[in-house]
């Protein structure tokens, strides 16, 4: 009796590992993730070209992404909508997130960077030519100054440039920069102040002039991972990985400028 059941040691042995193994097969299994990030407008073509090669160097890990106005981002992540990583279009929109302790200050950089050009209508036969020549215009589209950044700088640009006052009723707003390219493609205003990224992905705009630095603060998109985020090793991953060599070519190739 005692040796069946010293035959039968080396038999459980195998049955308790193979059970171990398919427990850890399933772990595997379930490390599966989503991350949901909030990103600026002006992003878009940017990083749906990143989230491909992302996605397939981490096939464990699905990128939702969620575009808005930096503004509208904030305010959601402030009142606690599930994100884990954002990437903002404005400075102080990210800093009040960093304040109000969703972002760790080490979990933070500023990334790139764009500029603020003029467009018309390709086509135009309005005479605008530069920033000045927006008084020969009926209508023109800036995004909202208090929640969408390129929309701040806009205002900003034309207070320093003394033309505010002669062009506040001539404005139409809207809620971000890619609503701003749409109303100057399909000709509802004369003229619009966008990001210069955004202008070059369409080829019904022309670019007429480029805002001056000194009339604007400097155009800064920060990135950074949400503190409460329940996938950390995930977003760091993604967070890293914006920041590699591929991830800022590609975005220069849409217009932005790296600022590593």
């Amino acid at each position: 009796m005692k040796k069946a059941y010293l035959r039968l040691i080396p038999i459980l042995i195998i049955i308790l590992t193979s059970l171990g193994c398919s427990n850890n097969n399933s772990h595997t299994f379930d490390t599966n993730v989503e991350l949901t990030i909030s990103a600026a407008a002006s992003l878009q073509n940017a990083l749906n070209d990143i989230k491909l090669i992302f996605e397939e160097e981490n096939p464990h890990i699905k990128l939702n992404f969620n575009f808005g106005a930096s503004g509208a981002l904030q305010q959601q992540i402030s009142q606690g909508a599930p994100v884990d990583l954002i990437f903002s279009a404005a400075e102080d929109k990210f800093n009040k997130l960093v304040e109000d302790g969703r972002i760790n200050q080490e979990q933070g950089i500023d990334l790139i960077g764009n500029e603020l050009v003029l467009v018309v209508p390709v086509g135009s036969n309005k005479g605008i030519k530069s920033f000045e020549d927006l008084v020969n215009a009926k209508q023109i589209s800036i995004g909202t100054p208090e929640a969408v950044p390129a929309g701040q700088y806009a205002k900003e640009t034309l207070v320093n440039l003394k033309l505010w006052g002669k062009l506040e009723k001539k404005i139409i707003y809207a809620k971000d920069v890619r609503q701003v390219l749409t109303y100057v493609e399909t000709n509802n205003v004369d003229a619009g102040i966008v990001y210069k990224t955004d202008a070059f992905i369409s080829s019904k705009v022309n670019i007429v002039a480029t805002a001056k630095e000194s009339t604007h603060a400097p155009i800064i998109y920060p990135v950074g991972v949400i503190k409460d985020s329940p996938h950390q090793k995930e977003a760091q991953r993604l967070y890293e990985f914006l920041q590699n060599e591929t991830a800022i070519e590609i975005f220069e190739k849409y217009g932005f400028k790296g600022l590593k």
